[in-house]
């Protein structure tokens, strides 16, 4: 499968980035890169995940965030990288 990271998945990416290097230096790219890991795991077991608003959704292993994506002939398309700590009525009117 070949994997392709939205626009407003490398937007949500970034602020992840920034917020948890404002925590610690180092930390963001820790963040990064784990989340990067979590998005390349699809092309093993991407459309295996619960639906969630419609998109498919993986649970990150280190940070609280999901990544919210779709498979479309082949293709895994990561949509969002969401925070799971912010209110879920916020995430589902980022979803739509």
């Amino acid at each position: 499968m070949n994997l392709k990271i939205l626009p407003a998945a490398e937007g949500d990416l970034t602020d992840g980035f920034w917020f948890y290097e404002k925590q610690e230096p180092g930390l963001g790219n820790y963040f990064r890169e784990s989340s990067i890991g979590e998005i390349e795991s699809l092309v093993a077991c991407g459309g295996v995940h619960r639906r969630v608003c419609g998109w498919h959704r993986l649970l990150a292993r280190r940070f609280p965030y999901a990544v919210y994506y779709s498979v479309h002939e082949q293709t895994g398309l990561s949509r969002a990288a969401l925070d799971c700590r912010l209110n879920p009525s916020w995430t589902r009117r980022k979803l739509r």
